[in-house]
């Protein structure tokens, strides 16, 4: 019955009009959050595309996003009216890139780390989602480095989970093609960080890459983060054992009671999930680490992301990662299931 309830709760959703992003000038107290973007996507479409014909090109832009200076973390202010950058997101700037070497050439222009961030969106996300969503995580946890987020072609659309599953296995060049140009230079490296189905897609991809013997790529990731990823174990662990030596950092954060997937457990035959796993032993052997956000969910977004949605997540998140920095034990015990040989 609960599985029936979520099913229905989608069935609404896809009835109802989703918000997209729009241009609107910033303000001075606002904070503008710089995106690059690789889509799949036609730029003209950044809604629904449920159904739609994938046209098997990538287009590159930069997206400046303004962050309204009453946001409040892990939440995305979307517009009730026409755009107030003085209390939403907003579309500050764009600009269109005329060829990925021009849009490589800016990127790698604003790291000096030679580090960037690359983030792949999950199921139901359109190309305002992922922006804004981008943009609040990259506002909330202070990050650095250049951010690149890898759009593929998800329908948006709660209807289109084998459309999005097939997208997935469709954007598996394109994502690899995009993370050899970013680690092309000596010191070029890459922190990935997914969210649910573009969980799937990032081990497809090292997966891909390791068939290859292309140890290159593998070897200069930093770190790999799935968020709630929906990706059955038994799949995960053979992905793993194929790709080998696994990035490290290698995290996984969990929630047990995440309501998109045990949704998506009931479409695929009623196995759990990667995201709601509730003890390590699916993952035991393999050099990973499961976070347990559970006990900070707040029922955000079906809690499907709790780590960048809820804002108790995102504190104890942030003292995590300053305790990392330090060279200190980054998780809190009772919040790891660790994996055990």
């Amino acid at each position: 019955m609960r599985a029936l309830s979520i099913l229905c709760l989608f069935v609404m959703a896809s009835c109802a009009p989703r918000p997209a992003a729009h241009y609107a000038p910033s303000v001075p107290e606002a904070h503008l959050q710089t995106l690059y973007v690789a889509t799949q996507k036609a730029l003209d479409r950044t809604g629904q595309t449920f159904g739609a014909k994938r046209t098997g090109e990538v287009r590159y832009f930069r997206a400046d996003i303004s962050i309204p200076p009453t946001h409040k973390a892990g939440h995305v202010q979307w517009p009730d009216g026409p755009p107030d950058a003085a209390t939403d997101f907003v579309v500050a700037a764009t600009d269109v890139y005329p060829s990925a070497a021009t849009f490589l050439g800016d990127v790698k222009g604003a790291r000096p780390g030679r580090e960037t961030q690359v983030f792949v969106h999950g199921y139901n996300t359109t190309l305002s989602d992922s922006l804004y969503r981008l943009a609040q995580m990259r506002e909330d946890f202070e990050v650095a480095a250049p951010s690149v987020l890898f759009a593929w072609a998800s329908a948006g659309d709660p209807r289109g989970y084998v459309y999005d599953r097939d997208s997935v296995l469709y954007a598996r060049d394109d994502l690899e093609d995009l993370l050899n140009a970013l680690t092309s230079g000596p010191q070029d490296r890459v922190t990935l960080l997914a969210h649910s189905m573009g969980a799937q897609l990032v081990m497809e991809v090292m997966r891909q890459a390791a068939l290859k013997g292309d140890r290159h790529l593998l070897d200069r990731i930093s770190g790999v983060v799935l968020m709630s990823p929906d990706i059955d174990p038994d799949i995960f662990r053979r992905q793993a054992e194929t790709i080998g030596e696994l990035p490290q950092p290698f995290l996984i954060f969990v929630t047990r009671q995440d309501r998109a997937l045990t949704l998506a457990s009931l479409i695929t035959g009623r196995k759990k999930r990667l995201g709601v796993i509730d003890g390590p032993e699916a993952v035991a052997g393999l050099p990973v680490k499961v976070i347990d956000f559970t006990a900070l969910a707040d029922g955000e977004g079906l809690d499907h992301a709790v780590a960048i949605t809820s804002p108790s997540a995102i504190s104890v998140l942030n003292g995590m990662l300053e305790q990392a920095s330090l060279g200190r034990d980054a998780f809190e015990d009772y919040m790891v299931l660790e994996a055990q040989p």
